[in-house]
């Protein structure tokens, strides 16, 4: 591995710092959807059915997971004390646009190391080409054989690193993009059945209080 590694020339170096970086967002990443996937649907669905039925009680549920996106997304939707449901969806849809650059965390990263490492094994593969011409010298070709076969080494293994790094961080980077459709998805499903929800809650509310108003009267 070392040898390779030597053999890939100047190149390896940033290459292997951008491997070490991807492999480490990748971890983050991936414990991060997986802890979220796993809890998301079994709580929302559990918050919903507890404001069905009792309103009230649905906030201490909220707080006890404001870990989860769509758990912050409602509570900061709450704050609003008598809002209308024209301005409760208004503040679920701030608040989700608030949520969204968590969700697309390291995004950019991702991007830089796909664009970045195959522009980096092609200007290894141009170094390692450079040398290995700069090796031919017509009077002595036998003698500067191995640095001829050195720099087409160089070109070759730096080309391969590069691509190895691009492939192995867009596979992951395209999986926690499909991991961020699917959330979006499911906090405008769960926001739009939260809505429904609230709507009828203020109506009955608003109900409520045009016949206390006409006894009072």
């Amino acid at each position: 591995m070392g040898r390779i590694f030597a053999a890939g020339g100047i190149v390896m170096w940033p290459l292997l710092l951008f491997s070490l970086v991807a492999i480490a967002l990748v971890i983050e990443r991936s414990i991060f959807w997986v802890r979220l996937n796993q809890r998301q649907r079994r709580v929302m669905q559990d918050v919903l059915r507890t404001y069905r039925q009792a309103p009230v009680d649905v906030h201490p549920k909220l707080r006890q997971n404001a870990t989860l996106p769509t758990a912050r997304i409602f509570l900061e939707a709450l704050e609003i004390e008598g809002a209308s449901p024209k301005q409760f969806h208004l503040a679920l849809a701030s608040a989700m646009q608030a949520e969204l650059p968590l969700l697309r965390r390291f995004n950019t990263v991702f991007a830089t190391i796909i664009s970045v490492s195959p522009l980096l094994g092609l200007l290894g593969t141009i170094l390692g080409l450079i040398r290995s011409f700069d090796a031919l010298q017509l009077d002595n070709i036998a003698a500067n054989a191995s640095l001829v076969t050195g720099g087409i080494s160089e070109a070759l293994v730096s080309t391969a690193a590069g691509l190895l790094v691009a492939i192995f961080t867009l596979l992951f980077a395209n999986l926690f993009r499909g991991f961020y459709r699917r959330q979006i998805a499911m906090i405008q499903e769960y926001g739009g059945q939260f809505e429904i929800l609230y709507e009828t809650h203020y109506e009955r509310q608003q109900q409520l209080q045009r016949q206390e108003s006409y006894v009072h009267s």
